[in-house]
């Protein structure tokens, strides 16, 4: 059976093909830790995970999902975030484990968000690229999404794609395939390296910081399976990589001077 084929069939046997899973919290995810400070409102339409001095928090789905597309509405914490990060991914479990990660990292008021992408396979990263977001994601909330299938990924932003991964295991690339992931997201204070490096400490008069969730959707229809980049989302992918990119691995010749990875050969 080939790769593909083995992929749909794992995506059967974990339930990813069924109907549409949607919006309900309460129905979807566990708050896994926080104290209480993890909150479920509105009859489960809407997730708030809140960090001060004494915790930050975090959840979980309930299910694990192989190939679809993922979709989640966040508004990110407001004023000055600087040494927060907000985490929203995907993983697998055990010591060898897949991961495909946005993370939201904290600012200066009136500072860009700096979005943080990477994917792991086999337990190993290292494939980072980040944005500066074009839009305040801290005044609505915004959709991000991972479209993940046996031939790539895509992370997008409100329907527009900021990052492509292939499948080059042809090239001898691991690429996540094979290991059900479960979805993720946590607040919490990183300030030795979230904002600038850090340069820049958490301001906890600032506290209680506050992101929000709604919206939740996990569709895993064929169709997703099936989907490729088109040339009107192409373009965007360019723009965005040309406009908002501030960091590529594969262009930082001090982290890798015997050469590049070899994906970036091909992305």
């Amino acid at each position: 059976m080939g790769s593909d084929s083995f992929g749909m069939m794992m995506c059967i046997f974990v339930g990813c093909l069924a109907a549409v899973s949607a919006g309900n919290f309460n129905e979807e995810f566990d708050i896994t830790w926080g104290d209480g400070h993890g909150k479920i409102f509105n009859n489960g339409q809407l997730l708030t995970l809140t960090l001060d001095r004494y915790s930050g928090s975090g959840f979980q789905s309930k299910k694990q999902y192989l190939f679809g597309k993922i979709d989640m509405q966040l508004k990110l914490v407001p004023r000055n975030s600087a040494g927060t990060v907000t985490a929203y991914y995907l993983r697998s479990q055990g010591p060898t484990w897949d991961e495909i990660d946005f993370e939201f990292l904290g600012n200066l008021s009136g500072q860009p968000y700096t979005v943080h992408t990477n994917v792991y396979s086999q337990g190993k990263g290292d494939r980072e690229q980040q944005f500066h977001l074009w839009f305040d994601p801290t005044v609505n909330f915004h959709t991000y999404s991972v479209l993940w299938n046996p031939q790539r990924i895509v992370f997008s932003v409100d329907g527009i794609p900021i990052r492509e991964f292939k499948n080059l295991e042809a090239i001898g690339v691991p690429f996540p395939k094979n290991l059900p992931m479960r979805v993720y997201s946590s607040l919490w204070n990183a300030d030795d390296w979230a904002t600038r490096g850090g340069l820049i400490k958490t301001d906890w008069s600032q506290a209680p910081f506050t992101a929000s969730y709604r919206n939740f959707k996990a569709d895993g229809s064929r169709a997703w399976l099936l989907q490729q980049m088109d040339s009107t989302n192409q373009r965007r992918l360019y723009w965005v990589q040309k406009n908002h990119m501030i960091y590529n691995y594969c262009t930082d010749t001090k982290r890798f001077p015997q050469g590049f990875p070899k994906e970036c050969a091909v992305h």
